[in-house]
């Protein structure tokens, strides 16, 4: 019975995905759909599945099979714009489909149930911050989230102009604006990590996408929750976080609350499994 339990959240997971894959896959008549989210479902389940087998890099396998496919495939390959202006760009052109599905399935309703848990196992920006040596933050949070607010606005005024300007080729627009959209998160995502000694300060000040997925995350169904009878507040779970999110304290209303990532930092470094 303990062997199944390692398989439980594993499976949830890829149900979940699987379900989605399914249900557009038949209301949208379109096979890509089934196996999207296929893929994207088996790949989160099988870093889960690698965390409770305790390999060292299981998000990481996560991060890099979903991430890439995403980057690459949709975004390269398939000249899909999968950031926050392809979304605006279909939900103004009125198409549910692409960028619109991606952004409701991952960013705007599933943080309901598993949180932010694209931030740690999918995104792609994400996927090379995580990489640079800064991977417990070195200095206290700044008060810069206000950041994210401007982005989020100048990216919904961009696509809003190219429409009123009733500008040609948007589509071909749309492509670059994916190619230097992702050019100018990672270096701006390098920089601050540098220069505030924290690999995650991009997603924490600056990322427009957080906008969607924090008020939704505060509701998650899915939580880091402590055992407060294990735990002996020594301290490690707060330090190795790298979103600065106080686990030991259960309440919706914890410090930091809607900045889990899922990220399982916390549960590795805990000594007395209480998370």
């Amino acid at each position: 019975m303990k062997n199944l339990k390692k398989f439980a959240l594993p499976a949830v997971f890829w149900l979940i995905f699987e379900t989605i894959a399914v249900t557009l896959w038949l209301t949208k008549d379109n096979l890509f759909y089934l196996l999207n989210f296929s893929y994207i479902g088996t790949s989160i389940a099988a870093g889960f599945l690698l965390f409770k087998l305790r390999y060292k890099h299981a998000r990481r396998v996560a991060q890099f099979l979903v991430g890439t496919y995403m980057l690459v495939y949709l975004g390269l390959i398939s000249n899909e714009n999968m950031q926050i202006e392809g979304f605006w760009y279909y939900l103004f052109t009125g198409v549910f489909e692409a960028a619109t599905i991606h952004y409701a399935v991952a960013k705007i309703f599933g943080p309901l149930i598993f949180g932010r848990g694209w931030c740690g196992f999918a995104c792609w920006t994400a996927m090379i911050l995580d990489l640079l040596p800064y991977k417990t933050p070195e200095q206290h949070r700044k008060k810069w989230g206000f950041i994210r607010y401007i982005t989020f606005v100048l990216s919904f005024l961009f696509v809003s102009a190219l429409f009123l300007a009733q500008v040609k080729d948007m589509e071909r627009i749309m492509f670059w604006a994916f190619l230097v959209g992702n050019f100018l998160y990672y270096t701006v995502g390098i920089i601050l990590a540098f220069a505030l000694k924290d690999n995650r300060a991009f997603c924490k000040y600056i990322c427009p996408i957080t906008v969607f997925l924090k008020p939704m995350s505060y509701f998650s169904l899915m939580r880091i929750k402590c055992d407060e009878s294990k735990c002996i507040s020594c301290g490690k779970c707060k330090r190795v976080c790298p979103m600065d999110v106080d686990v030991t304290d259960n309440s919706r209303k914890r410090e930091n609350r809607t900045e889990c990532i899922l990220c399982m930092e916390c549960v590795k470094s805990c000594p007395k499994n209480a998370l």
